[in-house]
């Protein structure tokens, strides 16, 4: 009974070294045409994408009494952000809260904004890349017709304003942005309205990262409303002449 494996297994070890190169040779070939053909392994696969961008940044807001305009102390998340409101209605801006829902979150509202406002926020140390796989996840509510842009300062020192990311909702609402598929504008910082189109800005070097509605707070029936904010992208430190 022993008689045929024996004599298989003798054949296998008595092959020559040419038969067992071929044969080496043969799986490499049949391998690299399962890569081109995409019948590689999902982990193979995975192994050579490049990676997804960590959390760069995120801020919650302090759960403290409502107050007007928001300021530093109001951030609680990162400790290495740093906050800006622009806009000639910027004294408007301001952390609410309300005791009733019981769930009613700690929120950045333009409401009382006067004229156009924008808060932003910054890194102390590093620029972010918006670029590849970056993305902004947020949770907002609006009302009426305000709708929410995103707001890029760059590296250089201009600003840029997206196309509207967000449109009035019965209730909070969490939505997640590619940073590459948006379009923008510039932006005139000052008045906070938007200029001409921009095609495809160079995003590697963002400075500060913000939201603005470009328009006058309406109070209740007409405001925006941001709980809470997460940048995903990879950072970029700051050079020595930087601000901090």
């Amino acid at each position: 009974m022993s008689a045929p494996w024996s004599a298989a297994r003798n054949s296998r070890l008595t092959r020559s070294p040419l038969t067992r190169d071929h044969s080496r040779m043969t799986f490499r070939v049949l391998l690299l045409l399962a890569v081109c053909l995409g019948w590689a392994p999902a982990q193979s696969i995975k192994e050579t994408q490049p990676g997804r961008p960590p959390l760069f940044l995120r801020e919650d807001f302090e759960e403290t009494p409502a107050a007007t305009p928001i300021t530093q102390d109001h951030l609680s998340s990162n400790p290495k952000a740093l906050l800006a409101l622009y806009g000639p209605g910027k004294a408007g801006m301001k952390k609410s809260h309300h005791d009733t829902p019981a769930d009613d979150p700690y929120y950045v509202w333009d409401g009382t904004c006067e004229g156009n406002c924008a808060i932003a926020l910054r890194d102390r140390a590093n620029y972010a890349d918006l670029t590849g796989l970056a993305k902004i996840r947020w949770r907002t509510k609006q009302s009426g017709f305000r709708r929410l842009h995103l707001i890029l300062k760059l590296a250089g020192g201009a600003w840029l304003v997206s196309d509207p990311l967000e449109s009035a909702s019965g209730d909070w609402r969490q939505t997640e942005s590619a940073v590459q598929d948006l379009r923008w504008r510039r932006l005139d910082i000052a008045s906070l309205v938007e200029g001409a189109p921009v095609e495809r800005p160079d995003l590697s070097r963002v400075d500060e990262i913000g939201w603005s509605t470009l328009m006058t707070g309406g109070g209740t029936p007409a405001s925006s409303r941001v709980d809470w904010i997460e940048v995903y992208a990879r950072a970029v430190p700051r050079e020595p002449t930087s601000r901090h």
